[in-house]
């Protein structure tokens, strides 16, 4: 089965942690990387080559293709770079794992402008930069395939990560369009909420974390990079050996012939509320 054989692939954040995991399993089953890191702490500060250029080391010496790339994808200049090092290397681009993340936490009452924005631009700006760069060449080949990684913190909340949790959410609203966007072009776009120990969940009880290797989550990132894999606008749950799927629900509606009073609301709140029956949602305006 082709897979991801001679399939050039873009994996951000692949310094370290999951992006390392994705970037080494894909090369061992026959992708193309490119390794793009911009080395910077787990807060985004700083930058380096050292961390995207031992990975590059690591996948060569197994006899695996990978280039490095150290350009930050929060700005649109810096994700068609990104690109650009695909097509300049392997004269390609076939996938892309939007990894890259940083992380600066802190209560929304304390939250600054700063540490908001820096989040959102990595997380959520990045992974669109990026996409937006290689959307063009998905759709002129025929053949594109997207992994947005997503979280938990995105789906289900986690206290003091307001800036992390939206930009996380905000990739799943992001892959729904373009998953609808992508269809006649076989360009699929899924999600994966990872749960795995690396720098990014260091806060985290350790006897957690043990139970939780990086490597665990890869193999479900390289198969929806591959070929066989035509499921599109999925979210998934993977770590500790575990993969779920993750899905909106709708509860059976209340009619209302007019216009209700709030009284009415409020009659009626506890079957509004009621998830009994609930089923798959869907957009009601397409």
């Amino acid at each position: 089965m082709p897979g991801v054989v001679d399939r050039v692939v873009i994996v951000t954040g692949a310094g370290g942690g999951l992006g390392r995991e994705y970037a080494r399993l894909l090369a061992a089953e026959g992708a193309l990387v490119v390794v793009n890191d911009l080395g910077s702490n787990r807060d985004g500060t700083g930058s380096g080559t050292a961390m995207a250029d031992s990975v590059v080391g690591e996948i060569r010496a197994m006899g695996g293709r990978a280039v490095a790339n150290y350009d930050s994808v929060a700005t649109a200049a810096g994700a068609a770079a990104v690109v650009a090092t695909a097509l300049a290397e392997f004269g390609a681009v076939h996938g892309i794992v939007n990894n890259a993340g940083i992380l600066r936490d802190g209560s929304f009452a304390k939250m600054t402008e700063e540490n908001w924005d820096a989040v959102v631009r990595v997380h959520l700006f990045g992974a669109y930069h990026v996409t937006h760069a290689a959307w063009g060449h998905f759709r002129e080949q025929g053949y594109g395939r997207v992994v947005m990684a997503t979280s938990t913190t995105g789906l289900y909340g986690t206290f003091g990560q307001a800036n992390y949790g939206a930009a996380k959410l905000g990739l799943v609203g992001l892959m729904n369009t373009l998953a609808i966007e992508g269809r006649e072009y076989d360009i699929t776009v899924n999600a994966v909420a990872p749960l795995a120990a690396t720098r990014m969940t260091a806060e985290a009880p350790a006897d957690l974390l043990q139970n939780l290797p990086p490597a665990h989550v890869a193999p479900v990132v390289g198969f929806l990079l591959s070929e066989e894999c035509e499921d599109t606008g999925m979210v998934l749950i993977v770590g500790g050996g575990t993969v779920q799927r993750v899905q909106l629900f709708a509860g059976k509606p209340v009619l209302y012939p007019e216009v209700p009073t709030i009284e009415e609301v409020r009659e009626n709140w506890n079957r509004i509320t009621d998830m009994s029956d609930a089923e798959p949602g869907a957009n009601p305006v397409g």
